[in-house]
């Protein structure tokens, strides 16, 4: 069983720039949720790093609303936490493939995000790991999305000044027409 074996946890990264990081949470189920908040909050601000949370409907919109605060805000990671408990229907099913999915794919887009979002056979399941004394799944979502951030600042401002930088237009030889842009 997961919940008797030790796992090795890396120590939170630091930062020398302000963080600023958006936790999403479905509170479908609301104590589960508030755990799962509780937890993240605790391990952001041990990291120094300032947070904001936002609710949205169930997890089917969280990645959604990462979507929206990446394009259209300045936070530098998000985590995304919720619940779902499997029941009679295939719903679950749906549920926990297309939000993981989206949260995914919006990380190979290059948001950071740690994905907190439980996806259990039963509430004494999503219990155990969701409260901060215990397996603390909220606070491993924001310090994933901290490695993530510190990753993304590691690498995402270096140069190494080669590649084809284009100057803003040029001509393509044999073309009368103008320059054409980049």
């Amino acid at each position: 069983m997961a919940g008797s074996e030790t796992h090795h946890t890396l120590p939170l990264p630091t930062f020398d720039k302000p963080t600023k990081v958006l936790i999403v949470v479905a509170p479908y189920y609301k104590d589960i949720a508030d755990d799962l908040i509780a937890g993240a909050r605790t391990t952001l601000e041990e990291a120094g790093v300032a947070h904001e949370t936002v609710e949205v409907p169930g997890a089917l919109e969280v990645p959604s609303a990462i979507a929206l605060a990446h394009r259209q805000s300045n936070f530098d990671g998000y985590v995304a936490l919720g619940c779902v408990i499997r029941g009679e229907t295939t719903h679950y099913d749906t549920v926990c493939n297309d939000s993981s999915r989206g949260l995914t794919l919006l990380g190979l887009q290059g948001a950071c995000i740690g994905n907190g979002i439980l996806t259990v056979e039963n509430r004494d399941q999503a219990v155990v790991r969701a409260e901060p004394d215990g397996q603390n799944k909220g606070g491993g979502a924001a310090a994933a999305a901290l490695h993530l951030i510190a990753l993304s600042r590691k690498w995402g401002r270096e140069t190494k000044g080669i590649g084809f930088k284009p100057t803003g237009s040029f001509q393509i030889a044999g073309d009368n027409e103008g320059p054409a842009t980049a």
